[in-house]
């Protein structure tokens, strides 16, 4: 039988990657994404292949209600990505950037929570099933003038952690995912250098690999794992001389 795997995010940059990687493979992919119009390309792409959902990760009800639409056509999904993510720039000072906080936290952190919540009991009681969580390197430290951003994805990692043990014997599995940087729309506009940037191809080739062996944590590429712990255990006097000065993220609206 195909995998049956769901992916938020899936109508561009990394999201799309893993979805047509899935889909290339024989995958029967549950579609999730604001932009329905670029699903529905995807979809005849692959034609029978694709279930699409337009919709909004901030909505639970409308997640509920094709989660549900999704278990009864096609089954019990084997692999739920959440991947769906915005960022900006963000500083506390500006009362306008306030609603960049709001929306920043409401699809990175609460965004996973609820394209998860639709789909545990189900697999829980198949006893089978990965959840996914993309996060982020930028959640092992707090960035200058990514302040929304780089807290959100500290937030994404810890719930998924706790998720993992609460989920622990049950036959669902949680990966936790931390990409450094990936060649999307959403980096485009990064004004400074990028080490170790990967496609959004490549970057989802290895994170199958890491969802098929069903690691617990990784980061992606791994050059940027020792980057990250080397930054994570930098005294905050040292880490903060170095990154005062950095280029920041620019400020906009989401």
């Amino acid at each position: 039988m195909p995998l049956r795997v769901v992916v938020s995010g899936a109508s561009s940059g990394l999201g799309l990657a893993l979805a047509r990687h899935y889909l290339e493979r024989g995958a029967t992919v549950a579609a999730f994404a604001r932009r329905g119009e670029l699903l529905q390309t995807l979809s005849a792409e692959f034609p029978g292949q694709v279930f699409c959902y337009a919709l909004d990760v901030r909505d639970l009800p409308a997640i509920q209600h094709a989660a549900n639409d999704f278990i009864v056509r096609a089954g019990v999904p084997d692999i739920v990505i959440a991947n769906a993510g915005v960022s900006v720039g963000t500083l506390t000072e500006y009362a306008e950037d306030l609603d960049a906080f709001q929306q920043v936290m409401d699809v990175n952190v609460l965004g996973i929570v609820k394209i998860f919540q639709p789909f545990v009991a189900a697999m829980r009681a198949a006893q089978q099933g990965t959840l996914v969580g993309i996060a982020s390197v930028a959640g092992f430290r707090g960035l200058p003038g990514a302040s929304a951003y780089s807290a959100s994805k500290a937030a994404a990692i810890s719930y998924l952690e706790s998720l993992r043990v609460e989920l622990h014997g049950s036959g669902v599995k949680v990966v936790t995912i931390c990409p450094g940087y990936i060649k999307t729309p959403m980096t485009a506009v990064n004004p400074y250098p990028m080490p170790f940037i990967l496609d959004a191809d490549e970057a989802a080739r290895r994170m199958v690999r890491a969802i098929e062996r069903q690691t617990s944590f990784t980061v992606i590429p791994w050059q940027m794992g020792l980057v990250g712990h080397m930054l994570k255990w930098l005294p905050c006097w040292l880490y903060d001389g170095l990154f005062a000065h950095a280029p920041h993220k620019p400020r906009g609206r989401i």
